[in-house]
């Protein structure tokens, strides 16, 4: 276990504002509530589950190798709900940080398979679930309207223009 001190500063420095706090000292009330932690930790064995205080912690001290080789769980668990950052007494921005984790795992190739196939299905039919006959036909039973077709040239060209293939598989 190395500690990654460029890895650290980017830490460090990932805050959205410039007065945050930047020191843990582990109160663990980010796991605490923690709806992915409540559902995902084994409380027998604590290196299984998704448990934010450790991430930031390995974030904070730079273990970054811990961090982007551990399961898929480990840093892509958090859903953005943002109810760590909210209880945070140190008011240290545990989701940008989780953000930073898991921008740097795509960079890196490391991403879970479901999210390439995810982003895949939305470049190819510019939305996330392509339409189906039995969703159309159960909406006009219902007397729905008509889902519009997204143009799917525009999203890809926006997705192109971000780089999106380049990091697609």
């Amino acid at each position: 276990m190395e500690t990654n001190f460029e890895f650290r500063k980017q830490i460090m420095d990932y805050h959205i504002g410039p007065d945050v706090i930047k020191y843990c000292y582990q109160c663990s009330r980010c796991a605490d509530n923690c709806p992915v932690t409540e559902v995902s930790m084994d409380f027998y064995d604590p290196d299984k589950g998704y448990n934010p205080r450790k991430n930031i912690l390995l974030a904070l001290l730079g273990y970054k190798d811990l961090l982007l080789e551990a399961d898929d769980l480990t840093i892509w668990g958090c859903t953005v709900c943002d109810t760590c950052d909210e209880v945070c007494p140190q008011n240290i921005e545990l989701t940008e940080i989780f953000t930073f984790l898991k921008n740097q795992s795509i960079a890196l190739g490391k991403g879970p398979d479901y999210l390439y196939s995810q982003a895949k299905t939305v470049f190819e039919n510019a939305k996330a679930i392509p339409s189906q006959p039995a969703i159309e036909r159960r909406r006009e039973q219902l007397g729905l309207p008509s889902i519009v077709t997204p143009d799917i040239n525009e999203v890809q060209t926006l997705l192109k223009n971000i780089g999106i293939t380049k990091k697609l598989k």
